[in-house]
């Protein structure tokens, strides 16, 4: 009997041990919130501008929610998209759940996009339990983040506060729809700033997420993260779990990102993205101590765009940008976040170093065609994302240097796309399509717009001799 309990115990503390040393050593898992449905749901503010209300100031008013709860639920929604218009044999629709922020009283509201991604029917419930069918204005998978409207009047909706203005420790509440439940408060702190968990695909995808330690979970995406003023300062959007559950890692977008993207779906249906023309590094300790920075901080510059904003302002190889009109730039995601605050045709103050000293230079930001022109086409842009490429123009040097007349570069192939499907790789340069010469994107959409059927793109690569030729179809 002895060895029997001897036994038992020995086979209880090895149980033990083996449980806590696979948690230890199991790696997190990085989750963006989704909820699949059948489970039941649970500027940009045009009143005023969001220029008005981005104004510099404390964000946290003394540590009493109930205010600001009472402030926020009623301008957070439920929101279910579904990929089919028809019930399916359980007497729901295929799609998923989430929350979403009402910016405006005439019915816009700011979600995740992967909240309402493929969406063919959107059903927005509002906190007094009216149901309204919703119309996507614009997405932006860079940011994760949609706008879509509802017809309403006079309805709640949410300030913007200034999200650069946050500090680590302060109070803040997650506002939104988790477990099938109507709209929730929880309440945390801000744990970190501009965090990047690599949750977004694509070149120019920006994370520079808010780190909070409030409840998040499946059902919260795309509500409301505000301070205790009641102003909104993010976008709930992710968590870090092994369970697929809160454990105490959630990341919101911050709101300056927000209104920038949602004011340009709105008046555009697309991102006005500006671009510095930079390929860019972290700053490592070896590095630092390589270009004498006293510190180990800053953004260091890999690569410059020919023709591009950065190369025109005089900025080279091995430069550390370390702040943009003001505001640090101690970490990649904090640069990509204060320049995707602005369009092409803006011009920002980059702080840099070079040789040891700190200097200032002027930057007109462009677009990814490397013109300061705002793309107003949504037709246009949506061909070149159906058919999964980004392209721009080449500059003159680039002309030059590969020894053609004209040409438009492919910057990114997106996965799963057309393009990846021919084994296209970036940097290659078209020079014909369907055997007609093109030497601007604008040449290549027109063509594209033409085509019924099979295209042939042809061009070369600066690196490798000889022609290449890539066949997709339009309608496949």
């Amino acid at each position: 009997m002895k060895n029997f309990a001897l036994l038992l115990g020995v086979s209880l503390l090895s149980a033990v041990f083996a449980i806590s040393g696979y948690r230890y050593l199991e790696e997190p898992e990085k989750v963006i919130i989704r909820e699949p449905l059948p489970a039941r749901l649970a500027n940009f503010n045009a009143e005023p501008s969001v220029t008005s209300q981005l104004q510099s100031r404390l964000s946290t008013s003394p540590t009493n929610f109930t205010s600001a709860a009472e402030a926020v639920t009623p301008a957070v929604v439920n929101i279910r998209s579904s990929s089919s218009t028809d019930f399916d044999i359980w007497g729901g629709y295929g799609g998923s759940s989430g929350s979403g922020v009402i910016v405006s009283s005439d019915g816009y509201i700011v979600t995740n996009n992967h909240v309402i991604e493929d969406s063919k029917k959107i059903e927005v419930t509002l906190s007094d339990n009216r149901q309204r069918e919703a119309t996507i204005i614009g997405t932006d998978d860079n940011t994760d983040l949609a706008l879509i409207k509802i017809k309403a009047e006079d309805l709640p909706y949410l300030a913007f506060g200034n999200s650069d203005s946050i500090r680590v420790g302060e109070w803040v509440l997650a506002v939104g729809n988790p477990f099938n439940l109507e709209s929730t408060v929880t309440a945390g702190i801000v744990s970190a700033k501009g965090r990047s968990i690599d949750i977004l695909e694509g070149e120019y995808k920006i994370e520079s997420f808010i780190q909070t330690d409030a409840a998040v979970n499946p059902g919260n995406s795309g509500g409301a993260l505000v301070n205790t003023r009641g102003e909104l300062i993010g976008i709930n959007t992710a968590i870090i779990t092994r369970s697929g559950r809160y454990e105490g890692y959630s990341f919101a977008i911050p709101a300056n990102l927000a209104a920038k993207v949602i004011s340009d779906l709105r008046d555009f249906g697309i991102v006005q993205r500006g671009i510095l023309g930079v390929g860019i590094d972290e700053v490592t300790d070896e590095k630092a101590q390589e270009l004498g920075l006293e510190t180990v901080e800053g953004v260091l510059i890999s690569r410059i765009t020919p023709g591009s904003g950065a190369d025109d302002a005089g900025l080279r190889r091995d430069d550390v940008i370390v702040s943009v009109n003001g505001a640090p730039t101690r970490a990649i995601p904090e640069l990509q976040e204060q320049v995707a605050l602005y369009r092409p045709g803006n011009r920002v103050e980059v702080e840099y170093i070079r040789d040891g000293r700190k200097q200032m230079t002027s930057v007109l930001l462009k677009n990814k065609s490397n013109t300061t022109s705002l793309s107003g086409q949504r037709e246009d842009e949506a061909i070149l994302r159906d058919i999964g490429f980004e392209l721009r123009n080449l500059s003159d040097r680039e002309m030059r240097k590969t020894n053609v007349s004209g040409g438009v570069l492919v910057v990114s192939v997106f996965r799963g796309s057309k393009i990846e499907s021919t084994n296209m790789d970036p940097d290659f340069i078209i020079t014909k399509v369907n055997d007609v010469k093109v030497s601007t994107v604008e040449e290549v959409i027109r063509e594209l717009k033409r085509t019924k059927g099979k295209v042939m793109l042809e061009g070369v690569y600066e690196n490798y001799p000889g022609e290449y030729y890539y066949a997709f179809f339009m309608n496949e």
